[in-house]
């Protein structure tokens, strides 16, 4: 079935050989080279990689303590907001109930000059309606000698006695 033809074998072995000494001075050299820099590339790629990996990590970590510290200053803007409203409210609360008080004593001054007035004008009033009832009523019920009988009682009680 096969024969082994030695020619054949030989001329075989010297043409592998001289294809791998052409392949490897023209294609094999390139060949690795090229692999040889895609290894490179792909490594330097995995190292940009890493480096924007931790670069993104530090950012991150960054920007957590960014936010932290908007969060305290936010709750201390929050704090100092309220305690300042707080502040206002009882001032006004404060100023309002100072006014009120002062209201209410201008208010209770006019009712009392009120008052007054009121009294002095009735006081006056009842001079004069005392006065004219007193002289109708001298008018009518006293003559001559009563008034004269009246007057020196008044002068008797003066007198010492």
């Amino acid at each position: 079935m096969f024969d082994i033809n030695p020619g054949l074998i030989v001329w075989t072995i010297v043409t592998f050989v001289l294809l791998a000494i052409v392949l490897g001075k023209f294609a094999w050299k390139p060949l690795l080279q090229s692999l040889h820099d895609r290894e490179d590339k792909i490594r330097s790629a995995l190292e940009q990689s890493e480096k924007a990996r931790a670069e993104a990590a530090e950012l991150l970590k960054q920007n957590e303590r960014n936010m932290a510290r908007a969060e305290e200053e936010f709750q201390k803007v929050i704090h100092e907001g309220k305690a300042l409203a707080e502040k206002m409210k009882d001032e006004i609360v404060h100023k309002a109930k100072q006014q009120a008080q002062r209201e209410l004593q201008m208010a209770k001054e006019e009712i009392q000059r009120d008052i007054d007035a009121a009294k002095q004008q009735l006081r006056s009033e009842v001079a004069d309606l005392a006065i004219i009832a007193a002289e109708k009523i001298l008018d009518e019920s006293l003559d001559q000698q009563k008034h004269k009988k009246l007057v020196d009682n008044f002068l008797s009680q003066m007198r010492p006695s």
